[in-house]
């Protein structure tokens, strides 16, 4: 299944449009964008996504699209544990 990673439109102005951007293009991953994910103090602090409803978030868009990135593969290998 593939991941789920959502975007908050008030979270934009911490520069996560473009990592949105770039993300949508990977074919592996459902990238959706709302107008508010109900997290507004995560979205006021700093850089955020939610993936598979958790949330995700940095200091730093960049640092953003590697811990997103991260915990893909770290649910990606669970999920690997459990099919054996």
């Amino acid at each position: 299944m593939r991941p789920i990673i959502e975007f908050c439109a008030s979270n934009i102005g911490h520069g996560t449009g473009p990592l949105m951007n770039k993300l949508e293009q990977n074919p592996e991953y459902d990238v959706v964008e709302y107008g508010c994910l109900n997290n507004c103090g995560e979205c006021y602090l700093r850089p955020f996504a939610m993936v598979d409803g958790e949330i995700i978030e940095a200091d730093s868009p960049d640092e953003l699209e590697q811990a997103i990135e991260a915990f893909i593969k770290e649910q990606q290998a669970w999920d690997s544990l459990e099919i054996d």
